[in-house]
This record gives structure tokens, C-alpha cells and sequence, in this order.
């Protein structure tokens, strides 16, 4: 049995990839290890969207690659977007890397760690998309888990390197994904986040007519499910019918992931976003005309080239205005590859740094008056376990609260049946800006 530990950087779709790596493995004559330490194999699954990313990667490889020089492992695999994106010419940068595995070839893991083949690089253009028959176990919570429902994008947005990193979009069949839920259901999993690269695009490549909201409303008869949440819907193209399973589907959360990227005009062309300001306020409006108390979920760029203090005023007009649920706010990088990298106008970083800030503390604001309106009001939690701050609470989330990104409830004193996976009602007493303090009723 060869001892196994793997570190999967990067988001929660490079977390599912990591999942597949895991049953993979899990079938053949390895063990999986939690320390690097008591490892014969290194396995590091990169991620390099922006260039921290690929920062940490490396970091980590070369971190991981002292410790096989001192003896402790044997072998080092990477795997995923850095891989992808830098081919080969890791095999000089890297030489204390055994094996690379691109983001359409990690599913020959077992194979490599078994021998099978002396090759050391794996990256073609990736075409690998996992189904229900492949074994994935959710490393999340046993109560929540992430539903890969694509893979690739089809976009050309000038910042973005992710269509070299993971191919042309493909959707997984309503079937399969339908069938895997099932399987998670059966396993205790109670809340499905549904990711992709561009979910707003599922079911396009198909030919039997699926799309997002035939999906959710599939997905909603899984017994077992409870919440059911969509993220990275690219604005343009949102179907009628997603709207409408979200307004009709008791099931399907009230929220939506839709990264704007920007309000004005001229950084929306720049960017290649395919819409203009009117246009996603024409989308926002739409969307709330179907779902009134949804809560949207959005990201921002801010100093793109060529941005100036007029452009990042209508966005910070455009935030005010649209007062929206959660907001993240991104630096631009200038990655080598994309369009935008060799754009004239570069923003100075210390400027995109102060917009950032500005951004936030607006949006901070927003989130702290939209809180303060809870207060004294009663929600359903999903309870998620035991809190990091203090072993006496429970955390957990509203409806509106996706795991990881969008801050929590805090419990207090709460009774002694209450256990993660359950969902309760939660009278919220204290609100801050990002997260609530409630006590669970009824």
C-alpha cells in the first residue's frame, strides 16, 4: 500500500477534481494519509487563475518537494491549472516534480502512482468529464457538497486564462447529475451547490433540450435534498426557465452567484463581457422581477487598464444603487496569455488597491444595514457543526449564505438535540456587517 496525501488549492471546482483523484485512488493500493509527513506520495493539486494563485502553488510544490529531498516521500505528482497552463516547461522549473497531470488528465492518477506508464508530463486539451459512475467522495461536510455540473467556458472575457485551463464548456447529462445527487442524498448530504466554470451555459452543447432550469427542477425531486444552490451564473443568456424554477421550486434557494464584473460601459467592452451597463441592469431588474427576495451574489475588478476614477465611480454609483447581497472585490493581474495583459493603460497597483478598499467599505455598509433589518426576525439555519470561534457555539447559514464565501449565523445556547446537517429556525438577535448572532426557536 503506497501512503497518499493530497492538498487541493484553488476553488471549490478544483476541490471536486481533487474528490475524483481521491476515489480514484481509494480503489487501488493506496492509502490516504492527513499528513504530508507520514506520506510515500505528494500529491498537489494547483490551481493558477490569477497570479497568487500560481503563487501558492509554487510555494507549495517547492514546500513539498523539500520534503521528499529529506526522505519522507518518495514521489511528488502535481496536478491541475498550473500544470495546464505552463505544460512542459515545468519539467526544467520544477525537477524535484515526479509526474504532471493537466486539468484534463487527473483522472489517470491511480495509473501514474501505479507504474503503468514512465511518462513524467500529461497535458493535452482537456476533454475529460467525470460522471455518476466515478467515484468522488464529498471531502466538504456530510452535510453539504459541490455538483460539478460542466466543465470549460466558451467565453472570451479579456482578463480571463480560464478557457486555456479547462477546455470548451461540456455539461454532464440532467441524468447523471441526477443520479450522483441521488447518491450524496443517500449519504446525508442535505445542501447542493451547483458549480461550473459558466453555469448559465449548461445544457447549450447538449442536444435533448436540457438547460438550467430542467436541471433544478430535476435535482428538486431527489429525496433527501433540501437546498439546492446555484453559483457562477455568467450574466447574459440566464434562462426563463431558471428563473422561474428558482421562484417555484421550494427547494432551490433564493440566491444567485452572477459576477458582473464591472458598470461601466467602457471597462464592460474592454473586458469583452458581451453586455453593456443598461443591459445588466436590465438583467438585475429581470431577475428580480421573477424572484423579488432574491439575494445575488456578485464580483468586481477593479483596475483594469485603462480604468479611470470616472469608471471606478459609476461602478461605486452602480454598487450604491443596486445594493446588493454580497460582493467580491478583485484586483486586477495582469496574466501573461490573456488579451489584457498587453493592453496600454496599466493601473498602478497601489491604486487598484485603494479602489479595492473603497469598494468594500461601501459594500460593507450595504451589508451591515441589510443585516441590521434581520434582526429580531426568525430564518431557517442550516446548521454546519461546532464554530472555529468558540467551542461553546454552533455556526451555520441562511439560505443566502453559501459555504465558504458568504460569512455565517452564530448559534447561541443552542438546545442539545441541535447537530449539523439539520435545518432550524434561528431568531436572529445581533447582526454585523458579515455575519449574524441568533438562537435557535420552536
Amino acid at each position: 500500500m503506497q501512503r497518499v496525501h493530497l492538498i487541493s488549492l484553488g476553488c471549490p471546482k478544483n476541490r471536486v477534481d481533487s474528490e475524483v483523484m481521491v476515489g480514484k485512488l481509494q480503489s487501488g493500493p493506496f492509502q490516504l494519509v492527513d499528513g504530508p509527513e507520514d506520506a510515500d506520495v505528494i500529491v498537489v493539486n494547483t490551481c493558477s487563475f490569477i497570479q497568487p494563485a500560481t503563487e501558492e502553488s509554487i510555494e507549495t510544490v517547492v514546500e513539498m518537494g523539500k520534503l521528499k529531498a529529506s526522505g519522507s516521500a518518495k514521489k511528488l505528482v502535481v496536478t491541475g491549472c498550473m500544470v495546464q497552463r505552463y505544460g512542459k516547461s515545468l519539467e526544467d522549473e520544477l525537477p524535484e516534480v515526479d509526474h504532471f497531470l493537466g486539468t484534463g488528465e487527473y483522472h489517470r492518477i491511480d495509473e501514474v502512482l501505479s507504474g503503468q506508464s514512465g511518462q513524467r508530463s500529461y497535458v493535452d486539451t482537456p476533454v475529460y468529464l467525470h460522471d455518476e459512475r466515478t467515484a468522488r467522495p464529498n471531502s466538504w461536510a456530510k452535510h453539504s457538497a459541490y455538483l460539478k455540473i460542466s466543465e470549460g467556458c466558451d467565453h472570451k472575457c479579456a482578463f480571463c486564462i480560464i478557457p486555456q485551463l479547462r477546455g470548451t464548456m461540456r455539461s454532464r447529462s440532467v441524468a447523471s447529475l441526477v443520479v450522483e445527487a441521488e447518491r450524496l442524498a443517500a449519504e446525508g448530504v442535505v445542501e447542493l451547490n451547483l458549480i461550473s466554470q459558466d453555469s448559465t451555459a449548461y445544457g447549450r452543447d447538449l442536444s435533448d433540450g436540457s438547460d438550467l432550469g430542467k436541471l433544478l427542477r430535476s435535482l428538486a425531486k431527489v429525496d433527501g435534498i433540501r437546498w439546492i444552490r446555484l453559483h457562477y451564473a455568467y450574466p447574459i443568456g440566464l434562462p426563463e426557465s431558471l428563473l422561474r424554477a428558482v421562484a417555484e421550486e421550494e427547494k432551490v434557494v433564493k440566491y444567485l452567484d452572477m459576477p458582473l464584473q464591472h458598470a461601466s460601459g467602457r471597462m464592460l467592452k474592454a473586458m469583452r463581457r458581451g453586455v453593456t451597463r443598461e443591459g445588466q441592469e436590465r438583467i438585475l431588474e429581470r431577475v428580480r422581477r421573477f424572484v423579488p427576495d432574491i439575494a445575488v451574489r456578485t464580483t468586481f475588478i477593479v483596475g483594469f487598464p485603462g480604468e479611470t476614477d470616472a469608471d471606478f465611480a459609476e461602478l461605486m454609483g452602480f454598487v450604491e444603487r443596486e445594493k446588493f447581497a454580497r460582493v467580491g472585490v478583485f484586483t486586477y493581474f495582469r496574466e501573461d496569455g490573456t488579451p489584457a495583459a498587453l493592453l496600454p493603460d496599466q493601473v498602478e497597483d497601489k491604486v487598484k488597491i485603494e479602489r479595492q478598499k473603497q469598494l468594500m467599505s461601501l459594500q460593507k455598509a450595504i451589508s451591515k444595514q441589510r443585516h441590521r433589518e434581520m434582526v429580531k426576525q426568525t430564518f431557517d439555519v442550516l446548521i454546519d457543526g461546532p464554530s472555529k470561534e468558540s467551542e461553546f457555539l454552533l455556526s451555520g447559514r441562511l439560505a443566502s449564505q453559501a459555504p465558504d464565501v458568504d460569512g455565517q449565523v452564530y448559534l447561541q445556547s443552542p438546545p442539545e438535540d441541535a447537530r449539523a446537517g439539520q435545518i432550524r429556525p434561528v431568531r436572529i438577535r445581533r447582526a454585523s456587517a458579515y455575519d449574524l448572532v441568533g438562537e435557535i426557536v420552536g
